[in-house]
């Protein structure tokens, strides 16, 4: 496969403050990589850098071949960028914008497209950015990030103040673009995207990468929230090793079952008369929480 995007033992400093310490990732050719971790993990930092906004202290990051710091101007003939926070003129119409955004990458405009996104959007493009809502600021953005032609997509919380319908939009939009031989590198806390959308995930975490893989690989970092209810009393269930955080309620009983022994919970309550049987997949957050207490636990 082609490395679109290709970082290696990259390192940044603020001060004392270490943002980035030896962090290496890539992205391949006409595949998405979700880039996840909480807030002030170093996402916003790597893709600044990615951009050529700031430079490292140390490593490599190449976008095409071609190093993001000093050729930066030719790699942005190719990329579109959408950040988690769009900043419009406040004197201009949305649909000014987007076209002084698609002009300044040098693209002439496709009316249909443009009018076919704004519509999926349900965007209104008269209106003066002082006047628009965060999520209205986030379609500028997007529509003008999906009707360039671009071979990398580079979203940092692209869906950031949208409605759960905008994120479909979104969602479909992403996998058109990925059908038509793009790549994306997407950095979100939404784990549903994440989960339908990339290819493989990198985990960060204080500034390194603690975990990269597909998301399969990293199943076995999750829990998943269980809810049942059985018709006789259940004894023992507090004692399995692969329970935990378990509540006992008026007519249920719930815990977070570590997601690779789901088979031996079922055999462990086969013997009783189940009257109800939730599964809840395990959120973003759950999946950070179980990998840092596996990290602290081996410190």
């Amino acid at each position: 496969m082609t490395k679109l995007i290709e970082i290696k033992a990259l390192e940044k400093s603020f001060g004392k403050t270490i943002a980035l310490k030896n962090v290496s990732f890539e992205v391949n050719s006409g595949e998405i990589v979700g880039f996840i971790g909480p807030n002030g993990a170093g996402k916003s930092t790597t893709i600044r850098i990615l951009l050529g906004l700031i430079r490292a202290d140390a490593g490599t990051a190449t976008i095409f071949g071609k190093d993001v710091w000093k050729e930066s101007v030719d790699i942005h003939k190719r990329v579109a960028y959408v950040p988690g926070d769009v900043n419009l003129w406040p004197n201009l119409t949305g649909g000014q914008v987007i076209d002084l955004f698609l002009s300044m990458h040098g693209i002439k405009v496709d009316k249909q497209r443009k009018e076919n996104l704004m519509k999926r959007f349900e965007f209104d493009p008269t209106k003066k950015c002082r006047a628009y809502s965060k999520g209205n600021r986030q379609k500028v953005a997007l529509i003008a990030a999906f009707s360039a032609d671009a071979d990398l997509y580079i979203f940092d919380e692209p869906t950031s103040g949208l409605d759960p319908l905008q994120e479909r939009v979104f969602q479909d939009c992403t996998r058109e673009v990925l059908a038509k031989g793009a790549s994306v590198l997407l950095s979100s806390h939404i784990l549903s995207e994440v989960e339908q959308l990339c290819d493989k995930v990198a985990i960060i975490r204080q500034g390194e990468i603690v975990e990269s893989g597909s998301l399969s690989d990293l199943r076995h970092l999750t829990r998943t929230q269980i809810t049942f209810q059985t018709q006789e009393e259940i004894k023992g269930i507090e004692e399995q090793p692969y329970v935990h955080d378990l509540i006992r309620e008026k007519e249920a009983i719930v815990f977070q079952l570590d997601a690779d022994h789901l088979n031996e919970f079922l055999t462990f309550i086969q013997p009783y008369t189940v009257l109800k049987f939730e599964s809840a997949p395990p959120k973003l957050e759950d999946l950070f929480m179980r990998h840092y207490e596996t990290v602290k636990g081996g410190d």
